[in-house]
């Protein structure tokens, strides 16, 4: 690479002085003062100023408000032009009767197919606006995975323009509530976007109590945030929500008619909201809207250990020692999601109590102490710590020997078990006669 030649003249000229500057030298010392004549220079004269483009704009300072409202109009307009290049319910009806008119091929199964010359015959009829979705590329890409050769099926050409359109849909309707306009959303941002749209969302808008309203988009908001910003920086990037499906599922409640199964496993669901609200509630035995430790290890079967409770306490953030609504969020995803890498991170911070980033042979025996004591509790068979020590690092089956990292966890496929058994005794105890539950089973099967 060569270098810049008024760098190196720059460089050659430099005077580097032995003395220490005084007080008044460093109050005084203006680092843009003494860039400024290479960069007037570099300005004037370097070429690659009349060929190069500037690629990067600074967002303005919050203090100019004129260039901030500038700003946000031009990125209104923007996304409103591209909102007018979308296909509506319309045009994508009449794509499809375009598609049908120039089937090529109709399978005994009923399946409709399109071969290339055809599909050019579409691409001369449909609009201007659905060019943009039907390319000779698009064709290709299907074709790779069809199992027709030379045909792609009519209804994978217009699954794919409608997914296409709806996640374009999405991210502009993200986008105005970015308002950065650096491609993230803020939990503020998050909560504004929730507000605004419940009144779509049929299954909701029907139902929720204004008073609740904040507990629901808190809700919602958290498991956004606990699944896609695991690091807690407090943003997450918008192309992030639109890939993880959790926008989908949630837009699901848009439909007035779904199964009461459906409700169930939609975390959005005005049903599970409620139950996770009256959860927090029946826990909270002072009613002062805080958990206290004690009133947490009530949790689910009952039989979450003392040493790990301990850790929670210690490494989530808390209130005068009690944990609030949204810390109890992060919890209940991290317990009701153990298989997920995020919710391993979430735990593993807990685990790691000397937080060395790795869980050692001491680290393991800390928390056992917790399950030995509901061993000795329900006068139950002891169990033997490095029988369990040795079952544990065969399942991680780590890089080190003595030691199991978060990574080694997520790899292992058994992170599930693994961390059930450290923390919670009815995990623990179902593992350690697991081998009898299965001799059951198969003693029923065979009657």
């Amino acid at each position: 690479m060569e270098i810049d030649p008024d760098i190196v003249k720059e460089f050659e000229e430099l005077e580097v002085s032995s003395n220490k500057p005084s007080e008044e030298e460093l109050k005084n010392f203006d680092e843009d003062s003494l860039l400024k004549p290479l960069n007037d220079i570099n300005k004037a004269t370097h070429p690659t100023y009349t060929t190069i483009p500037k690629f990067f704009h600074a967002p303005p300072s919050p203090s100019n408000s004129l260039r901030q409202s500038l700003r946000k109009e031009a990125h209104s307009l923007f996304l409103q032009k591209r909102s007018q290049d979308l296909l509506d319910n319309e045009e994508l009806n009449s794509l499809w009767t375009i598609l049908e008119k120039n089937c090529t091929q109709v399978t005994p199964l009923g399946q409709q197919l399109i071969g290339y010359d055809d599909y050019l015959k579409v691409m001369k009829t449909i609009s201007p606006k659905s060019r943009k979705y039907l390319t000779s590329r698009l064709f290709a890409k299907l074709q790779c995975h069809s199992g027709y050769p030379g045909k792609v099926e009519l209804i994978s050409i217009f699954n794919y323009t409608m997914r296409k359109v709806w996640l374009t849909q999405g991210r502009i309707g993200l986008s105005f509530y970015d308002d950065v306009g650096q491609g993230f959303l803020r939990e503020i941002d998050m909560e504004n976007y929730i507000i605004d749209i419940i009144p779509t969302l049929a299954q909701i808008s029907s139902c929720v109590q204004p008073s609740f309203q904040s507990f629901y988009v808190c809700t919602v908001v958290k498991k956004f945030f606990f699944f896609l910003d695991p690091l807690h920086t407090g943003r997450i990037r918008i192309r992030d929500i639109l890939a993880s499906g959790l926008l989908t599922e949630l837009l699901e409640l848009r439909d007035e008619e779904s199964s009461k199964e459906s409700h169930e496993h939609n975390w959005f669901s005005m049903p599970s909201v409620l139950t996770v609200y009256g959860n927090y509630l029946n826990l909270d035995k002072d009613h002062n809207g805080m958990l206290s430790k004690q009133e947490l290890a009530d949790y689910g079967s009952g039989t979450l250990t003392s040493v790990f409770l301990d850790r929670v306490f210690d490494e989530c953030r808390t209130f005068d020692g009690e944990m609030d609504y949204k810390t109890f969020l992060d919890f209940v995803l991290a317990l009701d999601n153990r298989h997920e890498p995020q919710s391993l991170h979430y735990l593993f911070r807990i685990l790691d109590v000397q937080h060395k980033g790795y869980l050692t042979v001491q680290t393991l025996h800390y928390f056992f102490k917790g399950i030995q004591e509901q061993i000795r509790a329900v006068n139950a068979e002891a169990v033997n710590f490095e029988d369990l020590k040795d079952e544990i690092f065969d399942m991680v089956k780590s890089k080190d020997p003595c030691k199991i990292t978060l990574q080694d966890l997520i790899n292992c496929g058994q992170a599930e078990t693994v961390v059930s058994i450290l923390i919670e005794f009815h995990k623990f105890w179902a593992y350690e006669n697991r081998e009898e539950g299965e001799r059951l089973t198969d003693d029923q099967e065979q009657k």
